[in-house]
């Protein structure tokens, strides 16, 4: 018997038992389409971040104070000075306290994100207003309360209207509207378009933190990155006598973190693929076992007329790895559909198709058949044929 009458009797065998194969092929289809989906979810969110990153430039300086109440000392007033001192190689220094704030317009009230920074923000983040304007220094100097709010917020509390002039309340204070950002995220919620930015110094008072745990810097020239770095960790030292006390990071550094960190998210996504093919190739196995005791006598007429234990085991090899190679395209077709309409739908993540886990992915589920349909197979070709022609 060649490999062709072998590929017949085994499509014969799997489409003459539909709902059993389909069952079987459950485990791998799953498997397939949840890893090329998850790939390509956590791919998507990291391009997106990147590109983010990347966007904003490759001379900025990102710096965190560690611990608690361990920048007292900090204030925005000498990071103007420090900025002054070294105005040469330090175009804006922005401070940042990030944090979420309830506000209320009339009867309308929603959760948001709410940013306390200074005027340079606006330049470094590229947050400019569509309507009305951005924190002046004179917001700073004189600790006024006003806010630039974001489209989904506008949208949502102000119903339509125009919110430049109207007042709003954060966390029970009243504050003025002075400007709208321009959208970037559609205005959906939990974007860069469901935030508040006030006055640094009105956030510290708002949220009765004084502390300033973030601020980012902006060099000249990229080329000044690391002098300015140098600088301010001689600054930061000065203060805390403690080099652990803080974490300065250029965009180079942070998009390398974030590379170790997809790293290990694709490790996990490929630790849980194996798991879910693995069982998948478990329930191929336990089928094609029964699928075995089922045609015992039909194993022991063919090996009666002359079939050799390697066409035995040819056969029932050949339907293992149908029953995953089929199950591995479906899953493929799954996992593509999921990116193309329901990541696709999310416009806060790219959908990303990776050919490589697509391909690793369906070779997995065919290798899957060979392992676990190895046995099955092996047991029917051993299978003796007086013994299998008694079996009822």
């Amino acid at each position: 018997m060649g490999f062709a009458q072998a590929f017949k009797m085994a499509v014969k065998s799997i489409f003459s038992n539909k709902v059993r194969s389909f069952l079987t092929m459950l485990g791998v289809i799953i498997g397939v389409g949840s890893v090329i989906a998850a790939v390509a979810l956590a791919q998507g969110s990291t391009k997106q971040i990147t590109d983010s990153i990347q966007g904003l430039g490759t001379n900025l300086i990102h710096i965190t104070i560690m611990g608690r109440n361990s920048n007292r000392n900090v204030t925005y007033d000498k990071l103007q000075e420090f900025a002054e001192n070294n105005k040469e190689e330090v175009t804006y220094i922005v401070p940042q306290i990030n944090g979420n704030a309830t506000v209320k317009v009339g009867t309308k009230t929603r959760n948001t994100s709410l940013i306390g920074t200074s005027p340079e923000y606006e330049h470094m983040m590229s947050k400019h207003p569509q309507a009305g304007r951005f924190l002046s220094s004179f917001d700073i100097d004189y600790m006024q309360k006003v806010a630039v709010i974001g489209t989904a917020v506008a949208n949502d509390v102000f119903e339509g209207k125009n919110p430049v002039g109207q007042k709003i309340k954060i966390d029970g204070q009243v504050f003025k509207v002075v400007g709208v950002l321009e959208e970037k995220a559609g205005g959906q919620d939990q974007s860069d378009d469901d935030q508040i930015i006030i006055p640094i110094n009105v956030a510290q008072r708002l949220s009765r933190n004084s502390v300033i745990r973030n601020f980012t810097v902006q060099a000249s020239t990229p080329e000044a990155v690391d002098s300015v770095m140098e600088k301010l960790n001689a600054f930061l030292t000065k203060i805390y006598g403690d080099e652990n006390a803080f974490l300065v990071l250029n965009q180079a550094q942070i998009l390398s973190m974030l590379d170790d960190v997809t790293g290990i998210m694709m490790i996990v996504l490929g630790g849980i693929a194996a798991i879910s093919l693995v069982v998948g190739g478990i329930g191929i196995m336990n089928i094609m076992l029964v699928s075995v005791s089922e045609r015992t006598r039909e194993i022991g007429i063919r090996k009666a007329i002359g079939a050799k234990r390697r066409n035995i085991l040819i056969q029932f090899l050949i339907e293992a790895i149908m029953v995953t190679g089929i199950g591995g395209i479906i899953g493929v077709l799954l996992g593509v559909s999921i990116i193309r309409f329901v990541i696709g739908s999310i416009d806060l993540i790219t959908p990303v198709y990776s050919p490589f886990w697509i391909l690793f992915s369906f070779g997995i589920s065919l290798a899957v058949g060979v392992v676990f349909g190895m046995f099955p197979a092996y047991k029917a070709s051993k299978l003796n044929p007086i013994e299998a022609l008694r079996f009822e």
